[in-house]
């Protein structure tokens, strides 16, 4: 286990809507941590990447579930060709989306099917209506939200799998509110977002609550850093130049102060 100081500053950017109230008092529980349990991911290490198979079945969780509240403004359709979607599947997935657009020729306002170079559309037009629709809450972007937590991808699960009902003996939740052992507070205003079964994977995948908190993180965790696997294989190839130049450098001396020496 490692402690992960979790401020509630920024409850405002975490993966649940914030209140108004609970922003006004974030500054006044800063500084309390969380255990936040430390997850196995196929991308630690050196040599590790992202499962194509996961970050899909990720998308899905997305789309079926957290898309309703949560935009990610910064996730072209285009962009889920790292995901192994082929142009056929992304037309497909724009199309039925519909985004904000100019007419151009009135230049009035409409909606109109996504295209593959749109980016993911919002949930709602405006802060204000996110948040008369979510009772005061405001749910956050999250095309970076693994970013904005010091604990990333194993933040995003524990919070998923961090809901208790009923909550433990003596907790405090008002009414509309629920009980997270992970978030500042331990008072959220989202609902538990995920279930056994809430979502059914077409490769056969057991979609229980744990698959599905892990896939989810997965696919922010990409969203967040879609060149991970990228700057890995640089990061490797830049390793093995400079050993290889060192090598040389080294024997040129050799070979310059041999005459030297003798």
């Amino acid at each position: 286990m490692k402690r992960i100081t979790v401020a509630a500053l920024g409850a405002a950017l975490a993966f649940g809507p914030a209140t108004a109230q609970e922003e006004a008092e974030a500054p006044a529980a800063a500084g309390h941590g969380v255990e936040i349990a430390e997850q196995d991911w196929s991308w630690d290490g050196v040599f590790g990447g992202f499962d194509q198979t996961q970050l899909q079945r990720g998308y899905l969780v997305y789309e079926q579930v957290c898309s309703a509240c949560h935009s990610m403004k910064l996730v072209a359709f285009r962009n889920l060709a790292a995901l192994g979607f082929n142009g056929e599947q992304i037309d497909a997935i724009a199309a039925a989306r519909q985004v904000s657009d100019l007419d151009q020729e009135t230049g009035e306002a409409i909606t109109r099917p996504g295209r593959d170079d749109d980016y993911f559309p919002d949930a709602f037009p405006n802060p204000i209506t996110a948040r008369y629709a979510n009772n005061g809450a405001l749910p956050p972007d999250l095309s970076v939200i693994t970013k904005a937590r010091g604990a990333g991808a194993d933040y995003i699960y524990a919070l998923l799998t961090g809901y208790q009902d009923p909550p433990p003996e003596g907790a405090s939740v008002p009414d509309g509110k629920y009980y997270n052992a992970v978030f500042p507070g331990h008072v959220i205003a989202m609902s538990p977002p995920l279930m056994d079964g809430r979502v059914e994977y077409i490769d056969g995948t057991p979609n229980t609550l744990d698959r599905m908190a892990r896939d989810i993180a997965a696919f922010l965790t990409w969203a967040g850093e879609p060149s991970l696997v990228e700057r890995k294989e640089l990061g490797v190839k830049v390793i093995l130049f400079l050993i290889v130049l060192a090598g040389i450098a080294y024997a040129i001396k050799r070979k310059i102060w041999s005459d030297v020496e003798h």
